[in-house]
C-alpha cells in the first residue's frame, strides 16, 4: 500500500503517482462543477453569481485549511523516506491533536464573521442574502474539510496517491445525488448545494479514516506515540502554518481581485464564475503535478537524494508543458461549449466575457506549470517560507491588477488577473529553488 519514491525513474514515478491523483482532483473538481451547474439550471444567473462571489473568499479560509494539512503532511514524508516508522506514527499522533485543534477555532471564528466578509467584498445586494447563506454552510463544513485532507494527506505522504481517488469518487456520486434531491426535489436554494458539499466532503474523509485505521499496519500508533509533543507540534505548526498562509496570502490577491470584479456587477461575477469553473478543470494536472511533487521531494530529501529532487523538477516541467498545448486545443475546439453548461444560450455577452477569460488563462499554463511544480518541490523540500513569499507575489500582481487594471480595462482587466500572478510567481520561485537545493546540499556536507 506504501511507495518508496527514492528509488526508480523520476518520471515513471511521476507519472505513476500524479494520474491516479489527477482524477481525485478532477473529482474534486466534480463538486464545485455540478454545484454551479444545477445552481445556475435551477436557481438561475442571480444564484449562480452568488455562489461565484463567495469563491475567492472560499479559497482565502479553505485553502488554509488545504495548506495546514499539506505541511502537515511533508514532516510525515521525511520520516518515511528516513524509513524512521516510529518517528512517523508520533508526527501522525501530533498531526491529529493539532487537526482537531485548528478546524474547532477556524470554524468558529468564519462562521461568526461570515455575513461581515461578504460585505467587506462589496457583495452586488441583489446576491447578498444567498452569498452569505453559501458561504456560512461551507464553513461550518470545515472539520470535514480538514478530516479529509489530512487523512489523504497522510495516505498520498507513503506514496498512495490511489485509495484517496476512490473514496473522492464514491462522495463526489453522492454529491451528484444530494445537489439533485436538496435544489430540485425538496426545494432547497444555494443552501442545498453547500450542505451537499460539506456532507460529501466529510463521508470522504471518514471513508479514509477507516481505511487508514484497518489497512495501514505501518500507520496503527501505539499507547506512548499518542502522547503530545510539543517540540513535533511546534515542527509541525512550523511546517503547516505558512504553507496554509502561502495559500491564503495568494487568495487575499484573489478577494481583492473579486472586489474589483463585484463591483462591475453580477454578469461580471456571473462570466468569472462560468470561466472559473472551466478552468478548475482544466487545471487540475497542474495540482495533480505539484501534489506529486511535493510528496516525490519530502521522500527524496528525507533520503538525502537531493539530485533526484532536480530531475523530479524536469520531468514535471516537460509533463506540464505538454499538458499546456493540449489545453489550449481543448478551450479553443470546445471553449465556448463548456462555457454554455454554465450559462443560458441567450446570455451572449456573458459567454463570450467567460470565454475570453478561459482563453486567457489557459494562453499563459506555461507560467502556471512552474507555478505548481517548484513552488510544491519547495514546500517538500522543507522550505515552507518560501512558499509564503511567492504568495505574496502573486497577491501583489493580483492587487495591482484590481487596483490599476480593472478601473481603466473594465472585464479585460479582471482577465490580467491569474497570468500576471503566475508570472509575478515564477520570478521569484525558480532562484529560490536553487538556493534550497544548495542549503539543503550544503547542509548534507556536499
Amino acid at each position: 500500500m506504501t511507495k518508496d519514491m527514492t528509488k526508480g525513474s523520476p518520471l515513471k514515478i511521476i507519472l505513476g503517482f500524479s494520474i491516479p491523483l489527477l482524477f481525485g482532483i478532477l473529482f474534486q473538481q466534480l463538486y464545485g462543477f455540478v454545484d454551479t451547474f444545477i445552481v445556475g439550471a435551477y436557481l438561475g444567473t442571480t444564484n449562480l453569481a452568488a455562489v461565484g462571489s463567495t469563491g475567492s473568499l472560499n479559497f482565502l479560509i479553505i485553502g488554509f485549511c488545504m495548506g495546514v494539512c499539506g505541511g502537515f503532511s511533508i514532516p510525515i514524508a521525511h520520516k518515511f523516506g528516513a524509513k524512521d516508522y516510529s518517528g512517523m506514527r508520533r508526527v501522525v499522533a501530533n498531526c491529529v491533536w493539532l487537526t482537531i485543534g485548528f478546524s474547532l477555532v477556524i470554524t468558529l471564528i468564519t462562521t461568526i464573521f461570515a455575513k461581515q466578509m461578504i460585505i467587506a467584498m462589496k457583495t452586488p445586494e441583489d446576491i447578498l442574502d444567498p452569498a452569505c447563506l453559501y458561504i456560512k454552510i461551507i464553513f461550518m463544513g470545515i472539520p470535514a474539510t480538514f478530516l479529509y485532507n489530512m487523512t489523504s494527506g497522510v495516505i498520498r505522504s507513503l506514496g498512495d496517491s490511489k485509495t484517496p481517488v476512490i473514496f473522492l469518487f464514491m462522495s463526489s456520486v453522492i454529491n451528484i445525488g444530494l445537489d439533485i434531491t436538496f435544489i430540485k426535489f425538496v426545494g432547497t436554494g444555494v443552501e442545498g448545494a453547500a450542505l451537499a458539499t460539506v456532507i460529501s466532503q466529510g463521508i470522504s474523509g471518514l471513508a479514509c479514516l477507516i481505511f487508514i485505521i484497518k489497512k495501514y499496519e505501518i500507520l496503527r500508533i501505539k499507547k506512548d506515540e499518542w502522547a503530545f509533543n510539543g517540540h513535533i507540534a511546534g515542527s509541525l505548526c512550523g511546517m503547516g502554518v505558512p504553507m496554509g498562509l502561502q495559500y491564503s496570502i495568494t487568495a487575499i490577491g484573489s478577494v481583492v481581485l473579486q472586489t474589483a470584479t463585484n463591483s462591475l456587477g453580477s454578469s461580471a461575477v456571473a462570466a468569472c464564475t462560468a470561466a472559473g469553473r472551466v478552468s478548475g478543470f482544466t487545471g487540475c494536472p497542474f495540482d495533480a503535478l505539484g501534489t506529486t511533487m511535493a510528496t516525490y521531494a519530502g521522500q527524496n530529501v528525507g533520503a538525502g537524494e537531493i539530485d533526484r529532487v532536480g530531475k523530479g523538477v524536469r520531468a514535471s516541467t516537460i509533463i506540464g508543458w505538454i499538458y499546456s498545448g493540449v489545453a489550449m486545443v481543448i478551450v479553443l475546439t470546445l471553449g465556448k461549449n463548456l462555457i454554455g453548461l454554465f450559462l443560458k444560450p441567450d446570455e451572449v455577452d456573458i459567454i463570450a466575457d467567460a470565454y475570453f477569460m478561459l482563453f486567457m488563462n489557459v494562453a499563459f499554463y506555461i507560467t502556471l506549470t512552474l507555478v505548481n511544480v517548484v513552488r510544491f518541490t519547495i514546500q517538500g523540500m522543507g522550505f515552507p517560507t518560501f512558499a509564503i513569499l511567492a504568495g505574496v507575489f502573486e497577491m501583489i500582481a493580483r492587487a495591482l491588477v484590481a487596483v490599476i487594471c480593472v478601473p481603466i480595462l473594465g472585464f479585460t482587466g479582471v482577465c490580467l488577473g491569474n497570468p500576471l500572478a503566475w508570472i509575478f510567481a515564477d520570478i521569484f520561485l525558480i532562484p529560490a529553488f536553487f538556493y534550497c537545493k544548495k542549503k539543503i546540499l550544503k547542509r548534507l556536507g556536499n
